[in-house]
């Protein structure tokens, strides 16, 4: 497929800058009034895709089958879709709060570092992104606090905008981490700090930028369909028997480079690390064996199972390093339903999308959420795609 073929015009105001949220105004100790926001996570709107009869439902229906008009679904009644003995599958990555902001040594420009990954635990090497690049060369210093304790030396160059980072700083390695990771926020999308206010991330944004599902941390951006569920849909699932098997694919900031290319064929994408464990194979398989439904949640999840899938259709164990590109006309072999936001005009997501999905099913389905309100990104709305 080519590249243009997954353009379409977004509306800068229907791109989510906060999660789903309701509104106080409240009075503060000085008599002045705020506003209070509070995230209602799982509110969201929801579409849902029937891929077989190639049919796409918005509204909520009466006991009649009849739609009840301006009542759209809400993520929340994603489970009325699915019963007992059904499977989620979810990506507990945890995202590490790896923007921070420091200064250069004698000029005291402003330096943003963006952490990907820890390189080597012994010599506190890092690969990160600065930005502006063209300021940082190597031997420069960067201070990362006011006393000057954290501090980092650049000793190579990556890519235009990546730099290896050697942080100076005498300690135990966990608490060398707990003190640069305290230095840092939440590592919102750009699209998100560059069009908000305040330019920043919150301090809401620690919770509202995490699955609460999260555990093993290794992210640099969240698996966007999680952020979704709240504590009480996962105590439903469990109360209705709905079973859920935990993979781990630390995403990285891939899903947000620009394909510079017209023949998707020929895009390559960076590689994610992830780990498949026996538990999560023995509840997927079983599953799937019994005929009932297994549902990836987010296109993460969907590029691990598609990486680890077999040849006979089941999901393996799997411990390394992943850069499958899913676009059309893959045929996806494990799962047989998806949940996924809506995502930017020509981005690889959306492609994923559209792979599960079907190509006109999916983008017939984009159309509607434009012409509809729907909101995109990370923060968006998102939609249910089954197969029937």
């Amino acid at each position: 497929m080519k590249l243009s073929q997954f353009k379409f015009k977004l509306p800068e105001e229907q791109v989510a800058l906060y999660p789903h949220s309701i509104y106080h105004e409240i009075t503060n100790e000085d008599g002045e009034k705020e506003t209070l926001r509070l995230s209602r996570r799982d509110e969201s709107r929801l579409m849902v895709l029937h891929r077989k009869s190639n049919t796409i439902d918005m509204l909520k229906k009466d006991k009649k089958g009849k739609e009840i008009k301006n009542s759209y679904i809400q993520f929340r009644d994603v489970l009325d879709y699915f019963n007992e003995d059904d499977c989620f599958v979810l990506n507990d990555t945890k995202v590490f709060p790896g923007r921070l902001y420091g200064t250069k040594e004698k000029t005291d420009a402003k330096i943003e570092v963006f952490l990907l990954r820890e390189l080597n635990r012994e010599m506190r090497l890092w690969d990160v992104l600065v930005e502006p690049a063209r300021k940082i060369r190597i031997g420069n210093k960067l201070f990362f606090d006011e006393i000057g304790s954290m501090v980092a030396e650049v000793i190579d160059n990556t890519t235009s905008r990546g730099r290896t980072l050697r942080f100076l700083y005498d300690c135990p390695h966990e608490e060398f981490k707990q003190e640069l990771l305290a230095l840092g926020e939440p590592p919102l999308p750009r699209y998100i700090i560059e069009n908000r206010k305040e330019k920043h991330a919150t301090p809401e944004d620690f919770e509202d930028f995490q699955c609460v599902y999260a555990k093993n941390e290794g992210a640099v951006t969240a698996p966007a369909t999680g952020l979704h569920f709240s504590r009480e849909m996962m105590k439903r699932m469990e109360i209705k028997g709905i079973k859920t098997a935990f993979v781990t694919l630390h995403c990285g900031l891939g899903c947000f480079h620009d394909i510079e290319v017209e023949d998707l064929s020929k895009h390559k994408m960076d590689s994610e690390q992830m780990l498949i464990g026996a538990e999560a194979c023995k509840i997927v398989n079983e599953t799937k064996l019994a005929k009932r439904h297994v549902c990836a949640v987010g296109t993460s999840v969907l590029k691990a199972c598609e990486t680890a899938v077999g040849t006979n259709g089941l999901l393996k164990e799997y411990d390394g390093w992943t850069n499958k590109f899913l676009f059309p006309p893959y045929k996806c072999q494990l799962p047989d339903s998806m949940i996924a936001n809506f995502y930017h005009p020509q981005s690889t997501l959306l492609m994923a999308t559209a792979t599960f999905g079907g190509y006109d099913l999916v983008m017939e389905a984009y159309d509607l959420a434009v012409k509809n309100g729907y909101q995109f990104g990370c923060f968006g709305d998102s939609l249910l795609i089954l197969n029937d």
